[in-house]
């Protein structure tokens, strides 16, 4: 009986023995503390990780679906160059002061509604590195802006259309200027905005028209202090 005793006493000593080896020192030790079960819910919706808000664009599609851009409307419109290179000249003590590319940009985009009647060009800037500008498809030829689409119109009147000719044209002129055929002048994609009202048009015009001034921090400018 004494005997059986003592076994049951080393086997426990010796259990004792094997968890305090088998424990880890305290310092260590993780505390895993469960909900009860009326606790526990559902995993919350993990949310995506803020974005800075930035004038910088993707390569991807940004337009809105299913939306008609021939529609009469005012639209903002941003078109990068390539790499985002400063092609189109530098900002001295906060104006933009153009190159030979950059006045080739401007007198291409003045000249937009030469070729169609129907645009009108409000605020725009040549950057370094790109082009904001303010577009107005009007219903009946120049000088009626309207904020909501009224009808579509020929595709060739969208501003997809306007900016892929405005691209086509400062692209070959450009490149005849620096001897450089076939060189890609501007992203593929570009940006645009639809203008809703008279106080949104106001604070576009205004960005547009500061932009010089700000172009140490503008997210365009590849050496810009943010």
């Amino acid at each position: 009986m004494n005997e059986g005793r003592r076994s049951v006493g080393a086997v426990r000593d010796q259990a004792s023995l094997c968890y305090a080896v088998a424990r880890p020192p305290l310092h260590i030790i993780t505390l895993l503390i469960l909900p009860l079960p009326w606790e526990r819910r559902a995993p919350a919706r993990q949310k995506p990780p803020l974005q800075r808000k930035s004038m910088r664009h993707s390569r991807r599609s940004i337009r809105l679906r299913g939306y008609d851009y021939s529609q009469a409307g005012a639209y903002f419109v941003t078109v990068c160059a390539q790499n985002r290179e400063c092609l189109f000249g530098d900002v001295v003590d906060g104006q933009m002061v153009l190159d030979d590319s950059g006045r080739t940009v401007m007198n291409v985009w003045l000249n937009t509604p030469e070729l169609r009647p129907n645009v009108a060009l409000d605020k725009f800037v040549v950057m370094p590195t790109h082009i904001h500008g303010i577009v107005v498809i009007s219903e009946r030829g120049r000088g009626v802006l309207q904020y909501a689409p009224t009808g579509p119109r020929s595709p060739s009147q969208t501003i997809g259309a306007i900016l892929r000719g405005f691209k086509s044209v400062t692209t070959k002129q450009i490149n005849e200027l620096r001897n450089t055929p076939g060189a890609k002048v501007w992203q593929r994609n570009y940006y645009e905005h639809i203008i809703r009202n008279d106080e949104e048009l106001n604070r576009i015009r205004e960005y547009i028209i500061c932009n010089p001034a700000r172009w140490d921090s503008d997210p365009e400018n590849p050496n810009a202090r943010i």
